[in-house]
């Protein structure tokens, strides 16, 4: 049965349960665990989920990390237990210059000034438009199986339409909660995706689709981003750029991370690293691995006294 993430109910069975507070920032209420890295003088690193996920994505790679970093992550506008913004589905939050203007506003709030930026899928796209516009200038930032550039052919001019229409209509967000709950519907999602989760990591996605809120989250971030207009400024990026690809990934292909790094100015030190026999969600499915390709290369860029 579909039904709404509710805190009370839900939140004592969530990932870093402990680590969880709300903040409220940016006209909206946000969702945020923190890990307190290794000692007050950590760095700060910023994880960003992507379309349709949650906090839940880095439930094993936030303990990694935290133990080089102080570890910020969040549900993103409409999804989980962040809010959906004043205005619905077509809310300027939901747009990525808008999502970028309101994450600003909440990292201002809770004094994060990343030095380290992880966005997996659209995350990606989001700390990337925060770069360009100035928010945040990280010593680097790592796309997982980024999603940015804007899909091609005829999918690509039908795409946006079709989300739009979908996210306009009160019924869908509600009838998509209640097909995807049906475990051989989210099976279906899951394999789409190239990657093999745990049942701990399929129990969570359930409760996740399962939410009509969470849903028209999702969808309304669809509608409302223009990535056209993203793949042209992004030549403009002057932050060091990893990509870290997984193989198998069937959602965003993996031959586009070639295409992005032929975009970058030298400024970016655009780099790939292929991660063998993962897909979509592969810092779900090897967390071990993703994160020592990340503290690798974070200590190739930070100076010696910003090690940890």
């Amino acid at each position: 049965m579909a039904r709404e993430l509710n805190w009370e109910r839900d939140g004592p069975h969530w990932p870093h349960h402990g680590r969880s507070h709300f903040v409220q920032a940016a006209g909206l209420r946000w969702h945020v665990q923190r890990f307190a890295g290794p000692n007050g003088d950590a760095p700060c690193a910023l994880l960003l989920h992507g379309t349709g996920a949650s906090t839940h994505s880095w439930r094993d790679l936030a303990p990694l990390l935290a133990q080089h970093f102080q570890v910020v992550a969040l549900d993103l506008p409409g999804h989980a237990f962040t809010g959906m913004p004043p205005g619905g589905v077509g809310a300027p939050q939901l747009s990525l210059p808008g999502m970028a203007r309101a994450l600003h506003g909440l990292l201002q709030t809770v004094r994060c000034d990343p030095a380290l930026v992880v966005g997996h899928s659209a995350g990606a796209a989001v700390a990337i438009r925060m770069c360009l516009e100035g928010m945040i200038a990280p010593r680097l930032l790592v796309g997982l199986n980024a999603a940015l550039l804007p899909l091609g052919g005829l999918a690509g001019q039908l795409f946006a339409p079709a989300a739009k229409l979908m996210a306009s209509a009160p019924f869908v967000p509600r009838l998509f909660a209640w097909h995807a709950n049906e475990p051989a519907v989210l099976k279906r999602l899951l394999e789409s995706t190239g990657s093999t989760l745990s049942q701990e990591g399929t129990s969570l996605y359930q409760r996740l689709v399962s939410s009509p809120e969470h849903a028209a989250g999702a969808l309304g971030m669809m509608a409302n981003w223009d990535l056209h207009a993203f793949a042209r400024d992004l030549p403009r990026l002057a932050v060091p750029l990893l990509l870290l690809v997984g193989e198998r990934d069937r959602t965003v292909p993996p031959e586009q991370a070639q295409r992005v790094l032929a975009q970058l100015s030298p400024a970016a030190q655009g780099r790939c690293i292929v991660l063998p026999g993962l897909g979509h969600l592969a810092h779900e499915e090897q967390p071990a691995l993703v994160a020592g390709h990340i503290v690798s290369a974070y200590h190739d860029q930070a100076p010696a006294e910003a090690r940890a």
